[in-house]
């Protein structure tokens, strides 16, 4: 059981963009669905994206809806979240995860098995 390692905490302004990676080196990567959820501050874990395991079909927050972009590539055991005209409200601790779980409910954080230790990503208007 391996969890996820993501990149480092990031600071931009507003507008910016920000792509944001998550390696899990291991066979089983493309077995696994795989998302990206983000904690604010004083809010719950919410859903932002997450990518089937063949990378067929993919799913959105409405509020990231048309600015983020989810990814995989299977080579290299990543997950990549792009993040375009970021917001101040975008501000939170980004984490990925791996989950077996099937579309009803891989937006659902508690069907995820494993996580990244979490991206600080900052925002400022």
């Amino acid at each position: 059981q391996v969890n996820p390692e993501e990149s480092g905490e990031r600071q931009v302004q507003a507008g910016d963009s920000l792509r944001l990676a998550c390696t899990r080196p291991q066979r089983t990567f493309s077995t696994y669905h795989m998302g990206w959820f983000r904690v604010a501050p004083g809010k719950e874990r919410a859903f932002v994206a997450a990518i089937s395991r063949t990378g067929d079909s993919s799913y959105y927050a409405d509020s990231v809806k048309g600015r983020f972009t989810i990814s995989r590539d299977a080579a290299k055991y990543t997950v990549y979240l792009q993040m375009n005209s970021l917001k101040p409200e975008d501000t939170a601790v980004y984490y990925c995860g791996a989950t077996l779980s099937n579309s009803e409910t891989i937006r659902n954080w508690k069907t995820y098995s494993y996580w990244g230790q979490g991206t600080q990503v900052t925002v400022s208007s």
